[in-house]
């Protein structure tokens, strides 16, 4: 993706019991409650004249250590009220901390806080959690920050739900009791146990799984202690979470078409880059049969919603071909720049190509040879190619666990332009982009998926049309053109001529570095990664996605 206009995350005293609560544990020296926000003649003036002045500027250590010790204590010690008042959203911070004891049956509550960073403390958790006369210990890490609020200048705790536990989002509780869908016990294709000792990336899938088919694979609930998500992880289709399994359940078996030989080389492969993640699937069925993510705590491979860069050329070439705009041999220019709608978009290090073939643009992934078929392009033309030949954006992909199904919305002027090229409104991520390449493997979409639909009856998505035999042949063309001589030879080499593949990178505010995207297809395998904040593709995707292929192509 070249360069262009932005087009629119002590003391150690052993604590006392104080009426049946455990005093709070805090790191420093002892302070007086005098010293809550701040003490002597100056503040002393301050507060008895007629207008109390706002204190502005950076923190004090006082300040923040004061802070954080009045609401560890308080939380400690039940003073739930007294707690909130020192943070900045005391009728959230109330109902957390009351349902913490009420609904999570949390007891027995020692906190102690550590070496806190400018603003920033972090502290651990040790207590207890209680159901029905089972118990077992509860620890964790977490953390806060304390900040100035606007109205009055006071010091508090910059209030967020994962202060009370970090799996914990905005709007989810925490709730103890029988849980409401047994555990399952995931099977790969070959019947071998999925855990996520052997295979860390797989917690959310698990959990996906056991919310989707838990009932229906005849398993039994046991008690637990789980994150209930609210509406707005809902929307984000993040499920519920286990965080402590009080007794155990009887789990129900599910199948899923996971590859164990896949799946350890792919967890293997994106620990080589941070932030990476990737997807490898069958192109004939739609089985995946690996996917991993270097980051634990979200499963970009499947819910990632990321800007797929020049990767999504493949679609717009789709288009092009269909309507007659373009040969993969036609001459096409690729100019330095292109102005669109008072927008000027430049190609990477403002290459340009200026005697070649529409072909060599799509090989070099040049921007402007792309952006300059706008005027020739209705604002729904990409929307329409990606909904009817590729199933995306549909929002009706059923694979079994949650996903986001990509998103190509109708734009227009120089945000239609952008998103020709992967940037504007387009997202997607490595299921997306794997499935666009395993759409031009076969011709006709096969809508990925990781339990079969026969298990549960359930319908999987459909595209209402297939690209014509000649469209798909241009497509391979440019794609093994691509992996023999462009962008993607470095990492593709070594496998098979008749193997496609495209690169990309996608610009993203606030990072140095563009995303690098990578997806390809070869023999009955497609894979696609993304490596964020890692720049061009080929140099990051690219060889976790080529690795995986090889692997493929042996077995």
């Amino acid at each position: 993706m070249g360069k262009r206009r932005r087009v629119a995350e002590r003391r150690k005293n052993r604590p006392a019991v104080i009426g049946g609560l455990i005093a709070v544990v805090v790191g420093g020296a002892g302070f007086g409650l005098y010293a809550l926000y701040g003490g002597g003649a100056a503040d002393a003036a301050a507060r008895t004249a007629d207008h109390k002045p706002v204190k502005t500027g950076p923190l004090s250590a006082t300040e923040v250590q004061t802070t954080a010790r009045t609401f560890l204590s308080s939380w400690q010690q039940g003073k739930v009220t007294q707690a909130a008042a020192v943070t900045d959203d005391s009728k959230a911070c109330v109902k957390l901390l009351t349902g913490y004891a009420k609904d999570a049956h949390v007891t027995g509550v020692t906190l102690t806080e550590g070496t806190r960073t400018g603003d920033k403390v972090p502290f651990s958790v040790k207590a207890t959690v209680s159901y029905k006369g089972v118990s077992k210990p509860l620890s964790y890490d977490s953390a806060f920050t304390v900040v100035r609020r606007t109205s009055d200048g006071k010091p508090v705790v910059n209030w967020h739900a994962a202060v009370v536990h970090p799996d914990l989002a905005d709007g989810d509780t925490l709730v103890t009791g029988e849980s409401g869908t047994p555990p399952v016990k995931a099977l790969d294709r070959d019947g071998g146990e999925i855990t996520t000792a052997r295979y860390p990336s797989l917690g959310t899938v698990l959990d996906g799984l056991r919310e989707k088919f838990g009932k229906k694979a005849g398993g039994r609930a046991g008690v637990e202690l789980r994150v209930v998500r609210g509406a707005a992880s809902e929307k984000a289709k993040l499920s519920d979470k286990t965080l402590l399994e009080l007794s155990k359940g009887t789990p129900g078996t599910v199948k899923t078409t996971l590859s164990p030989t896949l799946q350890a080389a792919a967890e293997k492969q994106v620990t080589t880059q941070k932030n990476a993640s990737v997807v490898v699937m069958r192109p004939s069925t739609g089985e995946i049969l690996a996917v991993a993510n270097s980051s634990h705590g979200f499963n970009v491979a499947f819910q990632g919603s990321l800007a797929p860069g020049s990767t999504m050329k493949i679609v717009t070439s789709t288009m092009l071909f269909e309507k007659g705009l373009i040969t993969p041999d036609a001459s096409h220019p690729c100019p330095k720049t292109y102005k669109l709608a008072g927008w000027t978009f430049h190609n990477d290090d403002d290459s340009e190509i200026k005697k070649g073939t529409f072909k060599l643009s799509f090989g070099a992934s040049c921007n402007n040879a792309f952006i300059d078929f706008a005027p020739k392009l209705s604002d729904s033309d990409l929307t329409t190619e990606a909904q009817q030949v590729y199933g995306l954006g549909m929002d009706n992909w059923a694979i079994g666990v949650p996903t986001f199904d990509g998103s190509v919305p109708v734009q227009s002027g120089a945000q239609m332009g952008a998103s020709l090229i992967g940037q504007g409104g387009v997202r997607m991520n490595p299921l997306n982009m794997a499935s666009v390449s395993a759409t031009v493997d076969t011709g006709s979409f096969h809508q990925p998926y990781l339990v079969a639909p026969n298990v549960d009856n359930r319908t999987i998505a459909k595209a209402s049309r297939t690209m014509s035999s000649k469209t798909q042949a241009q497509l391979k063309e440019v794609m093994q053109y691509t992996a023999g001589y462009g962008t993607a030879a470095k990492a593709m080499s070594g496998l098979p001529s008749s193997c496609g593949a495209k690169t990309g990178s996608a610009e993203v505010d606030g990072q140095k570095k563009p995303n690098g995207w990578f997806t390809a297809y070869c023999g009955d395998f497609a894979a696609a990664g993304v490596v964020q904040a890692g720049g061009h593709g080929g140099d990051t995707a690219g060889p976790i996605v080529a690795a995986l292929l090889k692997l493929g192509a042996s077995l």
